[in-house]
């Protein structure tokens, strides 16, 4: 694989996205689609531009996306995009939002890059697992190296819930709570070190493709809360509905510290 040409096609085409999504930023009217998400007419815009920009760079590669096409083509790469993550954010005029590319190889993902063009903020990264790749490694946020948080949690350290998670403020919690109302984000800021963990109840393949590589990446512990398994995705599959609850934290011992606050959230 062309390592080079990947990364330089991810970085030129979601800036380009970008800086229109940012022209329609709080100026647009959102509708409501059959699950309670938010949609408008920049998120449709902006899987139509990335799709069209795969099919031309990528011929062979398939896609899979929030907007249009659910069903995993089973084709050897294929790319997974979320092209406006954090809608609500986005017509509400709040600056967290992304544009989040997966690209996988067989099934699993093995390269991820999120743009969130209001911050200024670009992360990508590397994780072959047992492909049997190999090629660049590591995770990076604009173009800089970033590594997991080493410390313990306490009082003055931060963890993310998702809206659909706030039941876990039931109980006594051993760090500083954040809702940011991203999934990509969420997840993103405990591969940069700046929260030891984040959960997410029902994110969507979309989600989570991109930071699935990104977080692990970094030296996150990416933890399940269901017992199926994530990958390798199944070729003729539809994957609009499946959700993937999901527990990351910074590091293995943390996993113990948190699971067992969290975990009733993939029993649903």
């Amino acid at each position: 694989m062309d390592w080079p040409t990947i990364l330089t096609f991810a970085e030129t085409t979601t800036q380009r996205v970008g800086l229109q999504l940012l022209k329609d930023f709080g100026q647009v009217q959102a509708d409501e689609k059959a699950d309670g998400s938010l949609v408008t007419r920049a998120d449709r815009w902006a899987d139509e531009e990335l799709r069209g920009a795969i099919a031309v760079t990528f011929p062979d590669h398939g896609v899979l996306s929030e907007e249009a096409e659910h069903i995993f083509p089973g084709s050897e790469w294929c790319w997974v995009i979320d092209p406006l993550d954090g809608t609500t954010n986005f017509a509400r005029g709040l600056p967290i939002w992304g544009i989040s590319l997966g690209l996988l190889y067989r099934g699993t993902p093995v390269f991820g890059y999120v743009h969130l063009p209001p911050l200024g903020q670009s992360f990508h990264g590397w994780w072959y697992g047992e492909s049997g790749l190999t090629g660049p490694v590591g995770a990076f946020r604009n173009g800089q190296p970033i590594h997991t948080s080493p410390d313990a949690p306490s009082p003055n350290h931060f963890f993310n819930l998702c809206t659909r998670s706030v039941a876990v403020l039931k109980q006594p919690f051993p760090s500083k709570i954040r809702m940011l109302g991203v999934a990509t984000y969420n997840l993103l800021t405990v591969a940069a070190g700046a929260t030891l963990g984040g959960v997410e109840a029902t994110p969507k393949i979309w989600d989570i493709a991109a930071v699935w590589v990104i977080t692990q990446a970094a030296g996150a512990i990416w933890q399940p809360l269901e017992p199926n398994p994530l990958f390798p995705l199944e070729a003729g599959k539809n994957y609009g509905d499946r959700p993937y609850p999901t527990l990351v934290v910074s590091r293995a011992e943390l996993i113990a510290t948190f699971l067992p606050l969290v975990e009733f959230l993939g029993q649903k």
